[in-house]
């Protein structure tokens, strides 16, 4: 097994792991912390983006001096003993403080992406990118489907104890590695940790792309913090693990779009990719919003579709207007301004749900990717022919 594979392995048990509870936050909330208001909740899911936010730049200048995999041993130990500590804790104060310390450290893993893609050659990213994407932007959505699955047999809080044995497992692989894989300071990587070729970087296009990346995850994931309480309420599927299930569907259809991409011999231009991807995810997302169970069902297929068609292109993006020697660094521009989103997203979906009710954030969804795919073109220009 190579290094690579260890690698994306590892950060899909992580990504998967550290997101059984999310979609179930509202009623953890509700059952461990007296049913406080929505907006709470919201509240709480944004903060845990803006930590992420904050954080991940210092983790990549970190890892400049340190090898990222040797930052991960520590990182997740302490990871795994506050996340086991969130097990036993009553009190909302304490609760924010011990759990937000706890992404602090969860937030190491996003070390895994710049790192596994310093290893391939240009002619790679694309499938590299594209199996990235699964593992991080759809591992939280197949945690889901685990975590109601998880609900049935178990008690809500139950789950934190799963994930801490999730990063001690992290930890232990992270061990591992340093043994078997990675080259002692000083000397050469291992072959398959080939350098890749230079290339010019963009530090305008950069950021032109990080303001669609804010606008993207904002509007494209402002209805799954309550997704899971939606369905139960509209569907004759209500248990959370259906909740789960459907929850996870878009990260199902992923894997079948990262094999049919493996399969087809022409990829396609980028951001011709990315505008349909978004004008599909508008009409997903429309049709999720009128409360009939099987027209979210077929929304949540379309809707996978095309959030992975878009999100393995703007990453494609990102690795194509930067180099080598600075993909951590972008790469942490770039979390700032999905955190950001994410961040918008949260607090958002709680206000409008507080406000307007459950298919709300369905309708601003789909007039924001609409706007999103209106600007796109705009923001991120074809490069001129020479």
């Amino acid at each position: 097994m190579t290094l690579r594979t260890c690698l994306i392995m590892m950060t899909a048990l992580a990504v998967i792991t550290d997101n059984l509870i999310i979609p179930f936050y509202p009623q953890y909330f509700a059952e461990r912390f007296d049913n406080p208001p929505e907006q709470h909740v919201g509240l709480y899911l944004a903060v845990v983006s803006f930590v992420v936010m904050a954080v991940f730049p210092l983790w990549a200048r970190l890892a400049r001096r340190v090898h990222p995999v040797r930052i991960l041993i520590s990182a997740q130990l302490m990871a795994g003993s506050l996340t086991a500590a969130c097990y036993f804790i009553d009190s909302l104060p304490l609760f924010w403080v011990v759990s937000l310390l706890m992404v602090v450290f969860k937030g190491s893993y996003l070390l895994m992406y710049p790192y596994v893609m310093s290893l391939q050659q240009q002619d790679n990213h694309t499938q590299t990118i594209g199996t990235l994407s699964v593992v991080v932007h759809f591992g939280a959505i197949l945690g889901a489907a685990l975590g109601g699955l998880i609900l049935q047999v178990m008690n809500i809080g139950d789950v934190f104890l799963v994930m801490a044995a999730g990063d001690f497992i992290q930890m232990a692989i992270c061990m591992h590695l340093v043994r078997g894989y990675l080259p002692a300071p000083g000397e050469q990587p291992a072959s398959d940790e080939a350098p890749v070729q230079n290339q010019a970087r963009s530090l305008p296009a950069i950021y032109r792309l990080c303001l669609v990346m804010l606008l993207f995850y904002f509007v494209g994931y402002v209805t799954r913090p309550f997704f899971a309480v939606y369905w139960q309420q509209v569907a004759h599927w209500n248990s959370e693990m259906a909740a789960g299930f459907v929850y996870a569907l878009p990260g199902a259809v992923a894997v079948v779009a990262l094999w049919w991409g493996r399969r087809a011999t022409k990829q396609g231009n980028t951001r011709d990719g990315i505008l349909a991807g978004l004008l599909l995810g508008a009409a997903a997302t429309f049709i999720q919003g009128f409360g009939d169970q099987w027209l979210i069902l077929l929304g949540r297929v379309l809707f996978g579709w095309a959030l992975y068609q878009v999100t393995v292109r703007l990453d494609a993006l990102l690795f194509e207007l930067s180099s080598p020697e600075h993909y951590a660094v972008d790469f942490s521009k770039i979390n700032i301004f999905q955190c950001l989103g994410n961040m918008g997203s949260a607090y958002g979906a709680g206000l409008l749900v507080s406000h307007y009710g459950q298919a709300m954030p369905f309708w601003v969804g789909t007039a924001g990717l609409l706007v999103t795919a209106a600007l796109f073109p705009l923001l991120v220009r074809k490069p001129r022919a020479t």
